[in-house]
């Protein structure tokens, strides 16, 4: 296929107009030193944290609902993704239902009952290789865990030993904690700045850790985790390099408001929002397509800044061979309009 004068946005060599030739490979890709152009063409996106879509949730799934997964997230634009867990029995986890090639990110049950937010405390555990017992490891691309609990030192190594990302969060950890994990090379931030120890002149807590820090965070761009300022103050103090789009999706999104469940727990969703009955945010409805279109908004950011955190930087911490419209890459293409709605999905 080829694909004539579209604005092309890659990562590393930026944004031109150009010609691209290519099957489930980029073959070649042509500068056309045009300024009229026929649709921008971005790397496919990369969700590393999604419970659900469209009635699918993880921690039910069965083989043919993580297929039909896939089916959905590509009309997203999304090419891979991570089937993300809640806190449950770890024998509830579907690891065998799972497709060929796809891993889950453990979200619980190592964090804390503090900032447990949509996780059920009666399932809470410490950080323990138990979890390799119950889910074969190279069916776990990721586990949030929180730095402060017991445990954590000894478990978070075993992960690195396994090539297993450590994800800080759901964690009242404190500053000294934070960098302590830091130190010990453990560098991400789940869904910041949510279910974390907040930002305090006297101590800065996680949030103030993942600002201080060169972690890189998660971040979903709906407007209700954290404000639009917010998320264009963390654009301005991270940049491009350290953030990584996620939507925290539940099985509502695509669907109408209503009561569904995370988990085994009840969430209530009204214009939008998932809730529990208490009130505590329980993911998110987010689409995708929305959360860039949000992101950009919200940080006026080039598009070359845009495909970095909703592809390049997932694909480089997660091995993937993927988020650039290059010469020998996969093409896992997404062609999008000028206000970024999604037009067209390529080799997904």
């Amino acid at each position: 296929m080829i694909l004539e004068d579209v604005l092309i946005v890659d990562p590393v060599d930026g944004e031109y107009v150009g010609t691209v030739e290519f099957d489930e490979v980029i073959h070649r890709v042509v500068e056309t030193n045009k300024s009229n152009y026929k649709g921008i063409l971005m790397p496919g996106f990369v969700d590393p944290h999604i419970h659900g879509i469209r009635g699918i949730d993880t921690m039910r799934a069965t083989k043919e609902e993580f297929e039909m997964f896939q089916e959905y997230e590509a009309l997203e634009g999304v090419w891979y993704f991570l089937p993300t867990t809640v806190t449950a029995r770890l024998e509830a986890i579907p690891h065998a239902e799972l497709p060929e090639g796809m891993k889950f990110h453990i979200e619980g049950p190592f964090i804390s009952p503090k900032r447990k937010g949509a996780h059920n405390e009666s399932y809470l555990l410490p950080p323990s290789d138990k979890l390799f017992e119950v889910i074969p490891v190279g069916k776990i691309a990721m586990v949030t865990v929180a730095p402060e609990l017991e445990g954590f030192d000894e478990f978070a190594k075993s992960c690195l030993e396994k090539g297993i990302i450590v994800s800080l969060g759901h964690s009242d950890a404190t500053f000294s904690q934070a960098r302590h994990a830091y130190e010990m090379g453990f560098k991400r931030i789940t869904h910041f700045p949510n279910a974390i120890s907040p930002l305090h002149h006297r101590e800065l807590g996680l949030v103030g850790a993942g600002l201080y820090f060169d972690f890189m965070v998660e971040v979903i761009p709906d407007g209700i985790h954290a404000s639009p300022e917010f998320i264009e103050l963390l654009f301005r103090i991270k940049g491009s390099d350290r953030i990584q789009i996620v939507t925290d999706s539940i099985s509502a999104t695509g669907l109408v408001d209503g009561k569904y469940y995370l988990g085994d727990l009840e969430v209530f969703v009204e214009d939008g929002k998932a809730k529990l009955k208490d009130g505590t945010i329980a993911g998110s409805t987010l689409r995708y397509s929305e959360a860039i279109r949000n992101f950009a908004k919200f940080t006026k950011c080039s598009l070359r800044d845009l495909a970095k955190v909703s592809s390049y930087n997932a694909c480089l911490e997660l091995g993937l061979k993927g988020g650039r419209v290059a010469e020998g890459y996969p093409a896992k293409l997404v062609l999008v309009d000028p206000e970024l709605k999604l037009v067209k999905t390529f080799n997904f």
